[in-house]
């Protein structure tokens, strides 16, 4: 597979990503941790369908290392975000999350070769400003700080931080993704026969919820993400990736999810913003080199 290709395969995950909040909200009632393994089993499957139907099933098993890695990442991750969007409001929860492209910028900074500079510092305090308004917009409604806004923002750090460590795992398949979905699956379960009243009796717009989440923003949105940041141009799918948070919430508010508000908007603007100055590299000479974003 060439670069361009992989490149464009993880585009496809921005793009799907755009339609996670959306697909949330409409779960409904779906407790988070039942929530994170319905979507888990049904990515986890989807996966591994797809590598039967291609003859690659030798490719499915993930490493130990890679394994734990993705209890970190996309477990971690896809659990703080269903809490975050249930218990805070759907659009200010999704922006806060969406803080991760900039953080990705920060610690790449601190990786070997890296070195902080004050465009990472200004970006960060763009988004950082981005993630105030908000919130103070919540004062300023009596609705305060939720928890939902806490979870967002753990969200971010974890995926940031395994999108960048991700990187040192570029020999594991993708496929193996499958495997790890799955495993991931049984803590999610475990934690929500522990904590949470089951509910499997869902409307229709929860059980489409549920099924665009696993299929799509969870299931094939990771698998076609780990082989942009593996095999593709890490630096380009960054920049690109500052694009889903403008998406997601124009997606919420459409469907009826979020109210269009000059917050919002100008939040959304901030969050792009940080992210494009905390990434933005000055002209090179013709023979100089650059190096893209871990």
């Amino acid at each position: 597979m060439t670069s361009r290709t992989a490149t464009l395969i993880g585009f496809l995950a921005i793009l799907l990503w755009s339609t996670l909040a959306l697909f949330t909200a409409m779960s409904g009632r779906v407790p988070p941790f039942q929530l994170v393994g319905m979507t888990f089993v049904i990515g986890g499957l989807l996966i591994l369908a797809i590598a039967a139907s291609r003859g690659q099933l030798s490719r499915i098993r993930p490493t130990p290392a890679s394994f734990a890695l993705g209890l970190y990442g996309p477990f971690g991750d896809t659990a703080l975000y269903y809490a975050a969007v249930k218990t805070a409001p759907a659009a200010e929860a999704n922006l806060i999350h969406y803080l991760w492209p900039l953080l990705i910028v920060l610690f790449a900074a601190f990786l070997p070769g890296g070195r902080l500079k004050l465009r990472h510092l200004i970006g960060a305090l763009i988004g950082l400003a981005a993630t105030g308004l908000l919130i103070s917009g919540g004062l300023g409604s009596g609705q305060g700080l939720a928890l939902g806004h806490v979870l967002a923002a753990l969200g971010a750090f974890v995926w940031a931080s395994y999108s960048v460590v991700s990187r040192r795992f570029a020999d594991v398949p993708s496929e193996s993704l499958c495997i790890t979905m799955l495993g991931c699956a049984i803590p999610a379960f475990a934690c929500h026969f522990a904590f949470e009243a089951t509910q499997w009796s869902l409307t229709p717009v929860e059980w489409a919820g549920v099924l665009g989440l696993g299929l799509g923003s969870i299931g094939l949105a990771f698998v076609v993400w780990d082989i942009g940041m593996k095999q593709g141009d890490v630096a380009l799918l960054g920049v690109a990736s500052y694009a889903a948070p403008v998406l997601s919430t124009i997606i919420l508010v459409l469907a009826g999810y979020a109210q269009p508000s000059w917050l919002l908007a100008v939040s959304c603007v901030l969050i792009v913003v940080g992210a494009l100055v905390a990434s933005w590299e000055p002209r090179r000479s013709k023979g100089a080199r650059g190096t893209p974003l871990p």
